[in-house]
């Protein structure tokens, strides 16, 4: 059985987390999931139709990304290892290069519309907390 928050995808076990901005009081996403594997940090949303509300994928380590072959533009948000935010990028549309911030160990890819709703900005500071 699986724990509180994990589930599998394909063959790989993934575990949700939910992302708050402490600075705000707001959260980011109530079901994150992470890709730290390889063959997850690869794929990302590659092949996806969507992002549900209040979902997200938390990329780490990672510290900038490409929408090549994704289907929907997404809201970008990159942290530091302090869990600081470093760069955003809202609504980045599908088929761009690159997306990156100086400093980012981690990149969370959300719906369009979360930093904005989440009033998220540079210097501000995100935790990962359980589901």
């Amino acid at each position: 059985m699986d724990a509180p928050g994990q589930h599998w995808s394909g063959a790989l076990c993934v575990m949700n987390v939910r992302v708050t901005n402490i600075t705000r009081g707001t959260v980011i996403a109530e079901q994150c999931e992470q890709a730290r594997s390889f063959l997850a940090r690869g794929r990302g949303l590659m092949g996806r139709d969507r992002l549900d509300p209040g979902s997200g994928m938390l990329i780490d380590p990672c510290s900038s990304i490409h929408t090549f072959f994704m289907r929907f533009p997404i809201d970008v948000v990159f942290i530091d290892r302090a869990g600081r935010v470093v760069g955003l990028r809202a609504a980045m549309r599908p088929g761009l290069p690159y997306a990156g911030a100086w400093h980012a160990r981690a990149v969370i890819e959300l719906p369009v519309g979360v930093i904005a709703a989440s009033r998220t900005v540079v210097g501000d500071v995100v935790i990962l907390g359980n589901v």
